[in-house]
């Protein structure tokens, strides 16, 4: 399969030039998504110093979080300048250290050392060629290093409604990458042990609020799950009932043999 980008540089560009610093997710975080994802870090990516490496992650909140807390050693890839600038004066604001590399993912990496830990947040569901760029991930591993993959998950409920409200939006995201099925083939691919693999978060209304054509039904659905995710709140502990049909995120944690 030919690899395509299912976004423009300017795209980033432009939402990285908007990005509100410092940025990082602290343990006492109250974003029941974000709060998850580091309850899962904590019990299987291991407490001592590695070195990580973040794929297009500006402007690197969670892997400011890894560098903080579990004391790695971190660097980031980004091709946008913006987004390499953002993660500068991110990691300089909180006081840490990070590696930058302003490049392609796609281009060469043999000047780059190999690294215990690869760390991609929401960033594959962005091609469509997912074995080429699981592939390229592994590739940046050493020998039983951990790979750990998130993904917003917009299939389900979440690609019913914006399929209306937000098209443009969900055209940029590949909906194969959020299907766990293709996840273990990959897996299977590449010699991956799976630690930790599953949709988590629970159903997340906020995710659905994003409204491009300001119809009078559009917006009708959007102040709608506007509504029930305040709704919602108080009832914190639905959200450990997870499905591909409506949970907000997926993650996986792995180890190459």
């Amino acid at each position: 399969m030919a690899r395509e980008r299912l976004t423009e540089k300017k795209y980033w560009e432009d939402r990285w030039d908007r990005t509100r610093l410092p940025a990082i997710v602290e343990p006492t975080t109250k974003h029941p998504v974000r709060k998850e994802i580091i309850r899962i870090f904590k019990n299987f990516l291991p407490m001592k110093e590695l070195s990580i490496i973040e794929i297009g992650g500006a402007p690197g909140k969670y892997l400011a979080y890894l560098s903080k807390y579990h004391g790695y050693e971190t660097s980031i890839i980004d091709y946008s300048e913006i987004g390499c600038q953002k993660t500068r004066e991110n990691f300089d604001l909180l006081g840490l250290n990070v590696n930058i590399y302003n490049r392609d993912f796609f281009g060469d990496f043999s000047d780059i050392p190999r690294f215990d830990v690869v760390l991609s947040m929401g960033f594959i569901e962005h091609f469509n060629d997912l074995d080429d760029v699981f592939r390229r991930h592994v590739n940046l591993l050493q020998k039983n290093g951990f790979l750990v993959i998130g993904v917003p998950n917009y299939s389900g409920i979440s690609q019913k409604v914006l399929s209306r409200t937000a098209p443009d939006m969900l055209s940029r995201h590949n909906l194969d990458a959020m299907d766990l099925k293709n996840w273990s083939i990959l897996e299977t691919t590449y010699g991956l042990i799976p630690l930790f693999k599953g949709y988590i978060g629970g159903f997340e209304p906020k995710n659905l609020k994003r409204c491009e054509h300001r119809t009078l039904r559009n917006l009708f659905i959007r102040y709608f799950f506007k509504m029930l995710h305040t709704l919602m709140s108080p009832f914190s502990f639905l959200r450990k009932y997870n499905s591909p049909t409506w949970s907000a995120y997926l993650l996986g944690i792995y180890k190459l043999a």
